[in-house]
């Protein structure tokens, strides 16, 4: 539930962010802030970690944060910020798919029913979107649909791979991967230049992104690489679905098209999240 508010939160802190900001800004300033935040807290356990598993932090640095962070922010200069979100909610179908092709992980009948009643939630309300605002460019969504794919990939990474990693020394360790990258993204961005920092927006923009930084990636990075330690890819990627309604209710905050179809859309999200896990 906690995660659910704080990713859900995350889409319209990125929308008002890319108001002074470039989503190549955006994305770099993004992971640098919340690798300070990071390694203040865990940058000691990086000794902890063995040779075996930085493979594979950073291949989960890459996909579950790096990639993801610049692609939202391009694709919301298009689409809505609760569109966003909700095709973000392809995630635990994603998970399952990837999970069962690539990492050979099980999955229940009933998971798999819930998992499917979800994704046709999310359809409806994509059809349902893209009616309500004609006006908005849905390749773009193409980005989200990608990004949905990397998550689930690095759910299952973590899930297989790193599971005897602590969760701070797994946030820790993506960070490590990719502050350099992004550093450089920022520096061939313009962003240290007068022009950036004259933008009216500009400092309002930097306000939004450091509380994205602080919970929405360093915090919720920690608290759900834990989540999908203590619990299965499904349930832990099935956040998804919950922070889909927090985003959309900022959307309407924020003067963004939502209608009654998409409201019974929704609640054919959450009877597919209780199917996926429902126990028994």
């Amino acid at each position: 539930m906690v995660l659910s508010l704080i990713w859900g939160s995350s889409f319209i802190l990125i929308k008002k962010g890319l108001l002074g900001l470039t989503p190549l800004q955006l994305g770099a300033l993004r992971i640098l802030i919340s690798a300070l935040f990071i390694f203040l807290f865990g940058f000691h356990t990086l000794k902890e970690v063995k040779k075996k598993h930085w493979k594979w932090l950073i291949i989960s640095g890459f996909l579950g944060t790096f990639f993801p962070s610049f692609l939202f922010a391009f694709a919301e200069t298009e689409i809505d910020s609760s569109v966003a979100s909700i095709l973000n909610s392809l995630v635990p179908l994603n998970t399952i798919l990837l999970g069962f092709a690539v990492f050979k992980i099980a999955s229940t009948k009933r998971q798999i029913m819930g998992v499917i009643a979800g994704f046709i939630g999310t359809a409806i309300l994509i059809g349902a979107g893209a009616q309500l605002n004609p006006h908005q460019n849905y390749f773009y969504a193409g980005l989200v649909v990608i990004s949905s794919i990397m998550y689930a990939a690095n759910v299952n990474i973590i899930k297989r791979y790193l599971q005897d990693v602590k969760a701070i020394a797994i946030a820790a360790g993506n960070f490590a991967s990719i502050i350099v990258p992004a550093f450089i993204v920022l520096f061939f961005t313009n962003f240290f230049t007068a022009e950036t920092y004259a933008h009216p927006d500009f400092m309002m923009s930097l306000v939004y992104i450091i509380i994205l930084s602080a919970f929405g990636t360093a915090l919720a990075k920690v608290m759900f690489n834990k989540l999908v330690q203590i619990s299965t890819t499904v349930f832990a990627s099935s956040v998804t679905y919950l922070m889909t309604i927090v985003a959309v209710g900022w959307g309407l905050l924020d003067g963004e098209s939502f209608g009654y179809i998409q409201g019974l859309a929704t609640i054919l999200i959450l009877v597919g999240v209780f199917l996926a896990n429902k126990k028994h």
